[in-house]
């Protein structure tokens, strides 16, 4: 019997959820994307689309939806997550060998503007870290790198701070059950950092599912290659890459910028810039604020809540 489109997104929608554990707004967001495209694609082609309808699309027909996404006045960041949500849905069914599009791959990404450097919103930092898995190699590689993200935005640690963590450190750490971490940074200044239990679940579920870490010494990276090598930064900075991509996230969104979210967050949260400057590792109250980033609409509402002469208006 051929599998229905709907029975095909539930059966997405589930892995979604079972495998990739995506929170219920994330999820909500993934299957409403792919809702409005079948529906668009349902008037387009004059009926709902079958499988094998979705595996014949040119990409004259996805350009069609970006037309009309356009033609509404959709922002192109939306569009771009909306692609990414559609592009996610039709990776699944080549996995599950129930559909093949070759023209997706054809499809670019609506190009965003360029931007300074500055924090991700909460909602994108949420985003990038519940990313959808790439489906084409091993399930620990997707638990590494979640591991490593949940300490770059988590600790807000150097990506060097991070690779350079040594298993028996790690080791220790999960063993006793502490929630900081000491952390030698810039200059052979160390620091304790506090970790969420997230970060520290992580940690051990890598650990868990990595092949090559039980033939490690004590003194050998704790995050490995594919091969069971170091890992090499850049295999961190192309996954931040593709994922800011595929969310139509600004270019400046690296690794640094998870280090830089962690500061602006918790100084939005309220926390000061003393003991920001201490969980960084900077010599300097300076380089804290550069790193900080609090919107203007929110220094307002502080000093309007505050300053005494504020208050009388």
């Amino acid at each position: 019997m051929t599998m229905t489109v709907e029975a095909a997104r539930e059966a997405w929608r589930d892995w979604l959820k079972s495998e990739r554990r995506l929170a219920q707004h994330t999820l909500v967001a993934y299957e409403h994307d792919v809702a409005t495209f079948l529906g668009f694609m349902t008037e387009y082609l004059g009926g709902p689309p079958t499988l094998a309808a979705l595996s014949k699309l040119k990409p004259a027909e996805f350009r069609a939806w970006l037309a009309e996404r356009a033609r509404q006045g959709l922002a192109r960041t939306s569009t771009a997550r909306a692609f990414s949500s559609v592009r996610s849905f039709f990776q699944f069914l080549d996995k599950r060998r129930l559909a093949h599009n070759a023209s997706i791959g054809a499809i670019q990404t609506p190009k965003l503007p360029r931007s300074v450097p500055k924090a991700l919103s909460e909602r994108d930092m949420e985003e990038l870290l519940e990313a959808p898995a790439e489906q084409e190699r091993e399930a620990w590689l997707d638990l590494r790198d979640a591991a490593v993200l949940l300490l770059l935005y988590g600790a807000g640690l150097r990506i060097g701070e991070a690779l350079g963590l040594s298993k028996g450190v790690v080791e220790d750490l999960l063993k006793t059950g502490r929630d900081t971490l000491s952390v030698t940074g810039k200059g052979n200044k160390t620091r304790l950092v506090p970790l969420l239990p997230q970060a520290l679940e992580a940690l051990r579920v890598y650990r868990d599912a990595c092949p090559w870490l039980a033939a490690r010494g004590p003194g050998e990276a704790f995050f490995v290659g594919a091969r069971g090598g170091a890992l090499d930064p850049a295999i961190v900075q192309k996954r931040v890459r593709d994922i800011r991509r595929g969310l139509g996230l600004a270019e400046s969104v690296t690794p640094h910028a998870l280090r830089h979210s962690f500061a602006t967050h918790l100084l939005g949260a309220g926390g000061d810039l003393r003991t920001i400057q201490e969980l960084l590792g900077h010599a300097s109250l300076s380089t804290t604020q550069r790193y900080t980033d609090v919107d203007t609409a929110r220094l307002t509402a502080v000093y309007r809540a505050a300053h005494p002469r504020a208050k009388r208006s």
